[in-house]
C-alpha cells in the first residue's frame, strides 16, 4: 500500500497541472469538452491523494521505519490513534493532508455545480487545480513523505510528547479543513473576476462555503486553546504564540468578510472591498501554512527550518497578490457601488466600522508576529514581542468589537432616526450600565473586566430582545405557542438567527476571557502531609493536602505522580493528581496538570518541580515537591461559549437556511419579503427600513 501511495502521488501532479490548463482554455474558448475533462481531473486527483494518504498511514501502522517520515514521528510504543494522526503530525505528511482536504472540497464543489452555474465552473476548476498542483509540487520535490533512509532502524524517534494529546489530534486537521474550504469561495471570486460576472451571484453561491470555512477555523482555534490549557502546563489557553497568531489572522479577515457581504447583498455596496477581503483571507490561509512550515519563527507548533519551503510559499503568495491586484484593478469600473453611505448612524456604517476594527486587529497581530523576524533580518539581533504588547493593543479592539455586536444587528439601514435609536438602544444601554454598576459596587475594580461585563450585558439584552420580539410577533400572527413560534422563527431564517446565536457564544467567550483578571495563584514546596491553600475570586477557599509521590518507568518514559486531597470551604472534594514525565527518546520533560472544573472556575494544579533527590531517584522516602496551584475564574465559559458558537454556525449552515436578500431598489413601491417601509413619522422624516421578524403580506401595514 505504501509503494502504491507513492506512485499515486506522482500521477496526481501531472493530472492536476493538465486539468488546470484544460480548465482555463475551456473557459476562454467556450469548449465544454475541455471543461468536463478538467472537472474529471479534480475527481482523479482526489482519488489519488486518498491512496497516497492511505499509503502513509499504512507505513505508520506497519512500523516501516525505513521511511524517514515514519522514523521521525513514530515508535513501536506509540498508540494506534497517534500513528494514524502521523499523517498530519509532521511537515511532510501535513502538506499532503492539506492537498487531500483541498481535493475533497474541490470535488464537492465541482459535483454540486455539475449542471448549474456553468459560466463560473471552468475558472473555478482551474483555480482549484492550480492550488492543488502547487501543494503537490512541494510535497513531491521539497518535502517527500516517502523518502527512504539508507538503512532501516529498529525503532523510531517517537512523536513529540506534547502532541500526544487528544485535542492535538483533532486541532490541526480542523484548521486544515478551514484553510482548504476557503479555497472554494476564493476560486469563485477569481472566476467572477475572469468572467466579468460581478453581481452578488458569486457571493450567493459561496456563502455556505465561507461559513463552513469560518466554522472550521473557529472550532480549530478553540481546540488549540483547549490543548494549550491542558497540555502545556502554564495555566493559560492563549500565549500569542506566532503559530497561534497565524491561525487567527485569516479568521479575523474572514469574520470581516462575512459581515461586509451582507452590505453588498442588501445594498449593492462594497463590491471592491469584499473582493479584496476575499483575496486577503485566502492569502492569509497560505501565509499561516507558510509560517508554520518554514520554521522561520520559533514555536512549539512549528516545524524545522526549511528555506526551500519558505521561498516556495513566498513566491506563491507573491503570485497571488499580483494576480488579485491586477484582476481587481482591471474590473474596477464594473464594481462600482450602486449606493453611497447616507449616514454614520446606519447598519452599513456599523458593519464597515466592524470591518475596520477587525482589520486593525489583523494588522496588530501580523505586525507583532513578524516584527522579531524583520528586526533580526535587518539588525541581526532578536527582539521579543510577547503577550503584553498583544494584550495592550488587542483588548481595546476586542471591546470595540463587543460593542459593535450589539449595535450592528439592530440599527437601521440607510439612516437611523432618533426613534429607532431610542427604541433599540435605550433599555439595553440601561441594562449594561446597571450590570456594570452592580459589579462596581461589589468590588470589581479591573477596568477592562468591568467594561467587558457591562458590554456583555448590553449585547445579550439586545439579542434577547430581538428573539423575544420575533417570537411574540410570530406567535400572535400564526396563533402558535411561544416555543413553537420560536422554533419556526429560527427555521424560517436560520442565517439571521443562527448569527445571533453565534454572537451569544462570542459574548460568553469574552466573559470567560475577562475572568483572567481575577486569577489567583500560590506556589509552595511541600512534604507529604503538608497542605497549601488558595482563595478564589468567588470567595471559595481550596485546601490541598499533599498525600505522596509515586514513580514508575517503562521502556520509553518515567513518571512521577503526585496525589493530593482537596476540599473546598471545608467540604471534601476527593483527590486530584498531577504528573511530571520524562521521555527518554526525546530527552524531554512534560507536565500533566490536574484540573477540576465547576461552572464558574477551574482548580488547576501543576507539579512545578521535584527535589533533586526525587528526580535522581536516590532516596525513595524523600518526596518533597513544589506545586503551583491556580484558581482560574470563568475559564469554563470559554468552552461553553465555543459550543454555543459552533451550534449557531451549524444552524446557519443547515440546508434551507435563510431568505435570499434582494438589493433594495429606491423608489419601488412593491412589498419586499421580510421588510416593511414605514410612512413618514410625525416630524416628516421617513422612517428607516428595518428587518421584520416575520414576512409582511402585500396590503398589510
Amino acid at each position: 500500500m505504501t509503494e502504491l501511495g507513492e506512485f499515486a502521488l506522482w500521477i496526481a501532479l501531472p493530472i492536476s497541472i493538465w486539468g488546470g490548463v484544460l480548465a482555463f482554455l475551456g473557459g476562454k474558448w467556450k469548449r465544454g469538452d475541455l471543461v468536463l475533462s478538467a472537472e474529471r481531473s479534480v475527481y482523479a486527483v482526489f482519488a489519488l491523494t486518498i491512496i497516497a494518504s492511505l499509503g502513509i498511514i499504512a507505513a505508520f501502522l506497519g512500523n516501516r521505519y525505513e521511511y524517514w517520515y515514519v522514523y521521525a514521528y513514530s515508535s513501536r510504543e506509540l498508540d494506534t490513534w497517534f500513528k494514524i494522526a502521523g499523517l498530519w503530525a509532521g511537515q511532510r505528511g501535513s502538506l499532503l493532508f492539506w492537498a487531500l482536504n483541498l481535493a475533497f472540497f474541490s470535488s464537492i464543489a465541482i459535483w454540486i455545480n455539475r449542471r448549474k452555474n456553468r459560466e463560473f465552473m471552468p475558472y473555478v476548476a482551474g483555480v482549484l487545480l492550480s492550488v492543488l498542483a502547487f501543494f503537490l509540487l512541494i510535497t513531491l520535490f521539497i518535502t517527500p513523505p516517502f523518502e527512504k533512509l539508507a538503512f532501516t532502524p529498529a525503532d523510531g524517534r517517537g512523536l513529540n510528547p506534547q502532541l500526544q494529546n487528544y485535542w492535538m489530534t483533532i486541532h490541526p486537521p480542523t484548521l486544515y479543513l478551514g484553510f482548504t474550504a476557503f479555497t472554494v469561495p476564493f476560486a469563485f471570486g477569481i472566476a467572477a473576476l475572469l468572467s466579468g460576472r460581478l453581481d452578488a451571484r458569486w457571493i450567493q453561491l459561496t456563502r455556505k462555503w465561507i461559513l463552513l470555512s469560518w466554522f472550521f477555523l473557529s472550532v480549530g482555534i478553540i481546540f488549540g486553546m483547549r490543548w494549550a490549557y491542558e497540555e502545556l502546563g502554564w495555566g493559560g489557553y492563549w500565549f500569542w504564540d506566532p503559530v497561534e497568531n497565524a491561525s487567527l489572522l485569516p479568521w479575523l479577515v474572514a469574520t470581516a468578510f462575512l459581515h461586509s457581504i451582507m452590505i453588498q447583498e442588501s445594498r449593492g455596496m462594497l463590491k471592491v472591498w469584499n473582493m479584496s477581503l476575499l483575496c486577503l483571507t485566502f492569502i492569509l490561509t497560505i501565509f499561516a501554512t507558510f509560517l508554520t512550515r518554514s520554521g522561520l519563527i520559533e514555536s512549539v507548533h512549528s516545524f524545522a527550518l526549511s528555506l526551500e519551503i519558505a521561498y516556495a510559499f513566498l513566491g506563491f503568495m507573491a503570485v497571488l497578490v499580483i494576480l488579485c491586484t491586477v484582476l481587481i484593478v482591471k474590473r474596477l469600473p464594473e464594481m462600482e457601488s450602486e449606493r453611497q453611505f447616507e449616514s454614520f448612524f446606519s447598519r452599513e456604517a456599523a458593519f464597515l466600522l466592524n470591518n475596520l476594527v477587525l482589520l486593525g486587529a489583523t494588522f496588530a497581530v501580523l505586525w507583532g508576529t513578524m516584527f522579531p523576524l524583520i528586526t533580526e533580518g535587518i539588525t541581526g539581533s532578536k527582539v521579543a514581542v510577547g503577550p503584553p504588547f498583544f494584550n495592550q493593543v488587542n483588548i481595546p479592539i476586542g471591546l470595540a468589537l463587543l460593542a459593535l455586536m450589539g449595535i450592528g444587528p439592530v440599527i437601521a439601514w440607510r439612516k437611523a432616526s432618533p426613534r429607532n435609536l431610542r427604541r433599540n438602544f435605550f433599555l439595553p444601554t440601561l441594562v449594561g450600565l446597571a450590570a456594570g454598576g452592580i459589579l462596581l459596587a461589589l468590588g470589581t475594580r479591573h477596568v477592562y473586566a468591568l467594561l467587558t461585563f457591562t458590554l456583555a450585558a448590553f449585547v445579550l439584552w439586545v439579542i434577547a430582545t430581538e428573539f423575544w420580539k420575533g417570537t411574540r410577533a410570530r406567535a400572535r400572527i400564526e396563533s402558535e405557542n411561544h416555543l413553537t413560534a420560536f422554533i419556526h422563527l429560527v427555521r424560517r431564517n436560520r442565517r439571521r438567527w443562527g448569527g445571533y446565536i453565534v454572537h451569544v457564544g462570542v459574548v460568553v467567550m469574552f466573559v470567560g476571557f475577562a475572568g483572567a483578571a481575577f486569577d489567583t495563584e500560590v506556589r509552595q514546596a511541600l512534604d507529604p502531609g503538608e497542605s497549601i491553600s488558595v482563595r478564589s475570586a468567588f470567595g471559595h477557599t481550596y485546601n490541598l493536602r499533599y498525600e505522596g509521590l509515586s514513580s514508575q518507568a517503562d521502556g520509553h518514559m518515567r513518571q512521577w505522580i503526585a496525589l493530593l486531597s482537596v476540599d473546598r470551604d471545608g467540604r471534601p472534594l476527593g483527590t486530584m493528581s498531577t504528573e511530571r514525565r520524562f521521555y527518554f527518546a526525546q530527552g524531554q520533560p512534560v507536565t500533566e496538570v490536574g484540573i477540576r472544573s465547576t461552572a464558574l472556575e477551574d482548580l488547576y494544579i501543576i507539579l512545578a518541580s521535584l527535589d533533586e533527590q526525587v528526580g535522581m531517584g536516590n532516596d525513595p522516602d524523600f518526596q518533597r515537591a513544589t506545586f503551583q496551584v491556580m484558581v482560574n475564574p470563568l475559564v469554563p465559559w470559554i468552552w461553553y461559549g465555543g459550543l454555543i458558537l459552533a451550534f449557531g454556525t451549524l444552524i446557519g449552515l443547515w440546508p434551507g437556511a435563510g431568505v435570499p436578500r434582494v438589493p433594495l431598489e429606491a423608489g419601488t413601491g412593491g412589498p419586499e419579503v421580510g421588510r416593511r417601509r414605514e410612512e413618514p413619522g410625525p416630524g416628516g422624516d421617513p422612517e428607516e427600513l428595518e428587518d421584520d421578524p416575520v414576512p409582511v403580506p402585500a396590503g398589510v401595514s
